[in-house]
């Protein structure tokens, strides 16, 4: 029996889209927060994280390793424990945080650990991760192909030190690499070496949350190519962590804004913050945008006309799909460069987008490390998500404007956000 949903009617607006909207907690930040909650030696309180498959799968994860947890309303509790099995399963479904920052923790356990996930997380990239815990001198069994899935010996310490890396594929590896770094016998130093790395900001929250647990990380540019750091060993102090809106996830309701001429308050949006989608404001306003950040958060005010960009999104690659939609709709051809390593996300997702734009009428090509939109006469038509929330979310975007968008599987944004077709549709009828 065929139980595949039946594809989403993306929604029209048909006046400019007026409303607030409470985002979610951030993912980045709610994983983060769960790994080093699991490794310290003390209770953490989580406050306001993200409910939604990413991070349940992290819970599942880490409870799965030892770790108590417990829940009461808005906050999450962690008590880290260390337990012996023979043998643990751990599931990463598609989440790159979970498969990229679960196997350091599962070094210091004292089990056979084994970890497997969903048909598309088999060909996400894993080598950098599984070498490097190998040059630390771990046990790993992944038959040497570099994918999921494989295994894990634990024996309850890391006593490597030092490792070189090319971490240009995703700064996941590095991320996870640091978090469980203070508890390895001489912490960790860490050389990127190779191609740009990509995503900087989510390597600086990861180091920004380490000094939150009193937990120092230095970080040296070598040179332009050769990132380092150096974490010691340390204890990681339990704490109260509260948990910011995941920004990323604002921007298809930004996006509204723009392609409706309407205004869209993203509540409780930080003043100062790490992620990625802190910059999304300013990416907007180069489109035609304007916006304020005020007590109430922030508000952007959509322009008449979307103007087409040229931007290298090397270090903001999450906000791709969302600013891709909008070029779509701009008037004038668009390009977005410094992405290659999108290839190796939930999809390709460069792959993805030129199929889907070009489905509905959009003129898009591949580059190298990028992409070319040149907006043309649009058309409804089939929207894959190829199981990516981001690009669900893209698809819904351009059915704003666009009418018999049907996107394939809308219940994949579920990965990190469960009530978003909820709030998509609350804010078109405000």
């Amino acid at each position: 029996m065929n139980t595949q949903a039946a594809p989403w009617l993306a929604p029209t607006a048909t006046k400019p889209v007026v409303g607030a909207v409470q985002i979610p907690g951030s993912k980045s930040q709610t994983n983060r927060a769960y790994i080093l909650a699991a490794l310290a030696n003390s209770e953490s309180v989580i406050e306001h994280p993200l409910v939604a498959r990413d991070t349940n799968l992290m819970l599942d994860a880490i409870s799965s390793l030892g770790a108590k947890v417990s829940q009461d309303g808005e906050k999450v509790f962690i008590e880290p424990q260390i337990t012996s099995s023979d043998a643990i399963n751990i599931d990463v479904g598609l989440a790159g945080t979970v498969m990229r920052f679960v196997p350091p923790l599962a070094a210091l356990s004292h089990s056979k650990v084994f970890f497997n996930g969903d048909e598309q997380a088999r060909v996400r990239p894993m080598n950098v991760m599984i070498d490097a815990l190998k040059q630390l001198g771990v046990s790993v069994n992944d038959e040497n192909n570099g994918f999921l899935p494989f295994s894990i010996e634990g024996h309850g310490h890391v006593s490597g030190k030092e490792i070189t890396i090319d971490a240009s594929s995703s700064s996941q590896f590095v991320s996870g690499l640091l978090l469980a770094a203070p508890r390895f016998d001489f912490g960790l130093t860490i050389t990127h070496q190779g191609s740009n790395l990509p995503s900087f900001p989510h390597i600086e929250m990861t180091m920004q949350m380490l000094n939150e647990v009193d937990i120092a990380c230095e970080h040296q540019l070598v040179d332009t190519q050769t990132h380092r750091w150096v974490v010691k060993p340390s204890l990681v102090a339990g704490t109260h962590w509260k948990i910011e809106p995941d920004l990323s996830n604002a921007a298809p309701f930004l996006a509204a804004a723009m392609v409706t001429s309407g205004r869209v308050t993203i509540k409780d949006w930080p003043k100062s913050t790490t992620q990625a989608g802190g910059y999304l404001p300013e990416i907007l306003k180069k489109m035609g945008a304007e916006y304020d950040i005020d007590e109430n958060g922030l508000t952007l005010i959509g322009p008449k006309v979307i103007k087409p960009l040229a931007i290298d999104l090397k270090e903001l690659g999450e906000l791709t799909p969302a600013i891709a939609a909008l070029m779509a709709l701009a008037d004038g051809q668009s390009e977005i460069t410094g992405i290659a390593h999108l290839r190796g996300h939930e999809t390709d997702r460069l792959a993805a987008l030129v199929h889907d734009l070009t489905q509905i009428g959009i003129s898009a090509q591949e580059l190298p490390d990028g992409l070319s939109i040149k907006p043309n006469q649009l058309h409804g038509g089939q929207w894959r998500s190829f199981a990516d929330h981001r690009m669900a979310t893209a698809g819904a975007i351009i059915g704003l404007r666009v009418s018999g968008i049907e996107i394939d599987d809308i219940e994949c944004t579920s990965k990190t956000m469960t009530n978003f077709q909820s709030l998509w549709h609350n804010l078109l009828s405000a």
